[in-house]
């Protein structure tokens, strides 16, 4: 490592760009050309970013089919000496993606872990959309299924900026789950493939955004923004601004 600081750490988390492979740090780069393995949610894309910046270290799948089978086993070769880096397909590990497990276990074992900053797609998304963004809460992706209008009724008052992740082919089922609840006339931001050729934010009621999408559908990543509730007064301020 290039710090005395650095040595005696076993679990690096690594960002990795969400799409703009020049984001990715020089201190992350530093990492993953230094670690003895390098731990990757899928093998096939982060071989592609280590290829593109000349990175030789063994790769090893970690995903959220196999976290629970081989963590006490990472943990084990940690303990012998082993230095690892963990990486998700894009952004930071741990924030919707496989993580937390690992994390944990480490920690528990008495052994050093350290996330380096970088890239993680909701922040662009929230700075971008305009709305307030002091204080927010990311609710990450909503259930599919089971317990989905629950967690949807849990943040009709809640008065924060709202950041989800979402898929392209529940959008419009999130977009109208979130109207029904909040009501039409609440702001929101959709953003698509950040850093990327084709990004787009979007912005309006959820009303509108509901409109706009059955007319354009999307495909990419996306990161939807969603106002908090706010009394009536402050919504006349908001929309003068």
């Amino acid at each position: 490592m290039s710090s005395e600081e650095e040595k005696h750490i076993c679990l690096f988390l690594v960002p990795t760009p969400i799409g703009n492979l020049k984001d990715i740090t020089l201190r992350a780069i530093e990492v993953l050309k230094s670690v003895d393995v390098i731990l990757a949610e899928d093998t096939r894309t982060t071989g592609k970013l280590l290829k593109h910046f000349e990175i030789n270290r063994p790769l090893q799948s970690y995903h959220i089919f196999n976290e629970h089978k081989t963590v006490e086993r990472l943990v084990q070769r940690m303990k012998t000496g082993e230095v690892m880096a963990l990486c998700s397909d894009a952004g930071t590990p741990g924030i919707s993606d496989p993580g937390f497990l690992l994390v944990r276990a480490v920690k528990e074992a008495g052994l050093e872990v350290n996330c380096l900053p970088g890239a993680t797609a909701f922040v662009p998304a929230l700075v971008n959309s305009g709305l307030p963004n002091d204080r927010f809460t990311f609710e990450g992706f909503l259930p599919h299924k089971k317990g989905r209008q629950t967690r949807i009724q849990a943040l009709v008052e809640e008065s924060r900026t709202m950041v989800f992740y979402e898929s392209p082919h529940r959008l419009m089922k999130t977009l109208g789950q979130l109207a029904e609840a909040f009501g039409q006339d609440r702001m929101a931001s959709v953003s698509r493939e950040l850093t990327k050729v084709f990004e787009e934010n979007v912005r309006g009621t959820l009303g509108e955004l509901t409109a706009y999408y059955q007319e354009h559908p999307i495909k990419g990543e996306i990161v939807l923004v969603v106002e908090g509730k706010v009394e009536k007064k402050e919504i006349k301020e908001f929309r003068k601004s």
